[in-house]
């Protein structure tokens, strides 16, 4: 799992994208909306993957499309965003709570994650067996393993936001950032 979450994909971009474009803490809350996405889904194949599948059916596909459209949303925002002399004041624009829910909904909108934990998992452990302390040591194990990685490249991607002062390349930089997200949900919507 440590090297799954550490191999760059669309969630890596997202919380890099986030962080450098805002600071760490808005890295460090797109990586725990990840890794709560990753436990819902856990915790959906460990508790009620059957009841999940009758309930959502072929609304889950909704939710796919929901959370594309806040990615392309968040990143035209971010894309037409201007640059100001003053870092820091650039780094406030966006709130906390925008960036957990980047990382959750790309998480609950990734057909890899959704394979995984409600296909995989369950091949490679027998979940009727399993024990609330067995359901812990998972949920805990996959916490560490999906978020370690994550705020390593969070606090990367703030870092070098730190020492980029010039408004010309945090206009340059809030592009690229822009785009990504755009391209993360166009992406997420065609997979839908």
């Amino acid at each position: 799992m440590v090297v799954g979450a550490s191999i760059p994909s669309v969630s890596v971009l997202a919380v890099s994208a986030r962080s450098a474009a805002f600071g760490f803490a808005h890295g460090v809350l797109t990586s725990l909306g990840i890794v709560v996405g990753d436990l819902i889904f856990i915790l959906t194949a460990i508790y009620g993957l059957s009841v999940l599948a009758g309930l959502l059916g072929s609304q889950f596909v909704l939710i796919k499309y929901l959370g594309a459209a806040y990615l392309i949303g968040l990143g035209v925002l971010l894309w037409r965003s201007k640059a100001k002399a003053e870092a820091v004041a650039t780094k406030r624009e966006s709130s906390l709570l925008a960036s957990f829910l980047t990382g959750l909904l790309i998480t609950l909108g990734d057909q890899k994650a959704i394979l995984f934990y409600l296909g995989f998992l369950p091949a490679f452990v027998d979940l009727s067996t399993l024990s609330f302390l067995d359901a812990g040591i998972i949920v805990g194990s996959a916490a560490i393993a999906v978020g370690g990685p994550k705020l390593a490249y969070a606090f990367l991607a703030g870092r070098a936001m730190s020492i980029l002062e010039s408004p010309r390349i945090t206009t340059a930089l809030n592009i690229v950032a822009g785009g990504v997200l755009v391209g993360v949900g166009v992406v997420l919507m065609a997979q839908a």
